[in-house]
């Protein structure tokens, strides 16, 4: 069963390069990590690596995988990243059948998965495709972050002689919805909407770090001002080593 609808991603796709630029410094801090915690990598899988910019960023020093939902997603990734092996495929329900030496999930592609248990699946996936003394890279919005987004006004940028116009809906507890519209100005001067709602989860940090802990060893926390992340945090980025264990055999 799929928790998350990165198929949504079919109206948001052909805009999503243009409205979010090249995540050069998410690239350089990638790289650091893998420097810093398995200098010896040589091959990466991206969950939810939607247009490849990420992958196509690291460089050709790796064997590159990435899965998404989102076979709109999966089209510009493969012209961007031609190099990578792109498999459309639900990151609740990994069964790859080969093993990596980093596995990264950045972007709040977690944030996309509206059950807890099933982020477990996930990591239960990361650890079962991952060589001993690999790394897991990802990050969250925490929820203070999605109850900040709730309370603005909506967002307005104008890209491209289009408009996107996004607000985001927050329940109070732990979901919010993203509603995202995309005016599309054509050669007649009309515009086309693209609208998307994309719907993300809220999760308490220690209920992560809990979740994680019986297969994995936390290298590395930080939010965006290098500090131990809090719930109050904005956005928390992690790096965990999986613990070593009898080698993966596909199941």
């Amino acid at each position: 069963m799929a928790y998350f609808a990165m198929s949504s991603y079919a109206e948001f796709a052909p805009f999503y390069d243009a409205i979010n630029g090249e995540p050069f410094d998410r690239i350089r801090q990638i790289l650091g990590f893998i420097e810093s915690y398995n200098p010896e990598a040589q091959s990466v899988l991206e969950l939810g690596c939607g247009t490849g910019a990420i992958l196509a960023g690291l460089g050709s020093g790796f064997s590159l995988t990435g899965i998404d939902l989102s076979s709109e997603m999966l089209a510009y990734a493969r012209r961007r990243c031609p190099e990578a092996t792109l498999i459309e495929a639900d990151m609740t329900s990994l069964h790859l059948g080969s093993c990596f030496d980093v596995v990264i999930c950045v972007f709040d592609t977690l944030n996309h998965v509206t059950d807890f248990d099933a982020w477990k699946e996930v990591f239960h996936g990361v650890n079962n495709h991952l060589n001993d003394g690999g790394i897991f890279i990802f990050d969250v919005n925490t929820i203070d972050r999605l109850n900040q987004l709730g309370d603005m006004a909506p967002w307005v940028h104008d890209f491209d002689d289009n408009t996107l116009i996004m607000n985001v809906d927050f329940d109070g507890i732990s979901m919010s919805s993203w509603h995202i519209r995309v005016f599309e100005k054509q050669e007649d001067g009309r515009f086309v909407l693209h609208h998307e709602t994309i719907s993300e989860l809220g999760v308490a940090l220690d209920e992560i770090r809990q979740a994680l802990t019986p297969d994995f060893a936390l290298l590395k926390e930080t939010d965006l001002k290098g500090n131990r992340p809090t719930d109050a945090s904005g956005r928390a980025l992690f790096v965990w080593r999986r613990n070593s264990k009898e080698t993966y055999a596909g199941g």
